[in-house]
């Protein structure tokens, strides 16, 4: 009896424990949202890390004034949930011409497919996102738009066992041919590409992967200047709020190294 349960112990999966943020309409119609938090095991080893669009450079200057800091940040955490065993996956998009010859961005090319669900559930009752970002969200007005980047931001290192995609395809063949079930996302922007591009929240909610936002590792495209007319930082939180509301709970980046130790 003594070997079966030792032997049971050897092939449990090693989970770690997140104290994942959420919000729940405590009366549905309400609109009376209360903060909610719950416990939840996470097995590194059937876990991904994407890291969205931390470009090198962005058509606006505040935007990449901020990711330099948000950057630095975020390299330890990368580099700790490397080594427990989480996937990590740069999606710096629309630069993909720049790792060509990467053995990571072939790695994730040469994978045998795995077409992603044919039907897929429908969120068609979200509401808007709460802040007005139509205009393209610079803070700093002065700024156009132009295509300013051409790879990852150098403050994120890109290891031999990472992947580089920017294709939703691509990462959900990776995901499941590794058998993982749950990713966590940190990048900017969280009101654009965090939730919008294949590769992230939205897309990969409807395909049934389960999202974590790493919520102090992202930013927003948001101009105090418009709707709701809020600091910049607090227009991120309430883009944050929307998405444990309707798409993924949250953690904390601290939270997740200090469960990962």
């Amino acid at each position: 009896m003594m070997l079966l349960a030792l032997a049971f112990l050897a092939q449990a999966p090693e989970t770690v424990t997140l104290p994942l943020r959420s919000r729940v309409e405590l009366f549905k119609g309400s609109n009376d949202w209360r903060e909610t938090r719950v416990d939840f095991a996470l097995d590194p080893k059937k876990t991904a890390l994407i890291i969205c669009d931390m470009w090198d450079k962005h058509w606006c200057s505040g935007a990449t004034a901020r990711v330099g800091p948000l950057a630095k940040k975020a390299a330890p955490v990368v580099a700790a949930a490397r080594e427990k065993g989480i996937l990590i996956i740069h999606a710096p998009s629309d630069t993909m011409d720049s790792y060509t010859d990467s053995p990571q961005r072939k790695a994730i090319q040469q994978l045998t497919k795995i077409d992603p669900p044919s039907v897929v559930p429908s969120f068609d009752a979200v509401p808007k996102l709460p802040i007005d970002d139509s205009d393209g969200g610079c803070d700093t007005q002065s700024d156009k738009f132009y295509k300013a980047w051409t790879r990852q931001h150098s403050g994120i290192p890109i290891d031999p066992r990472d992947l580089i995609s920017d294709q939703g395809s691509e990462v959900y063949t990776a995901l499941k041919l590794r058998g993982i079930e749950t990713l966590l996302v940190m990048g900017v922007h969280t009101n654009m590409c965090i939730l919008n591009r294949t590769f992230a929240i939205k897309q990969m909610t409807k395909w049934g992967i389960r999202c974590i936002l790493l919520r102090d590792l992202t930013d927003s495209m948001y101009d105090p200047q418009d709707r709701p007319f809020v600091p910049h930082d607090q227009g991120t939180q309430l883009v944050i709020e929307h998405i444990e509301k309707y798409w993924a709970p949250s953690v904390l980046s601290g939270q997740l190294t200090a469960a990962l130790r």
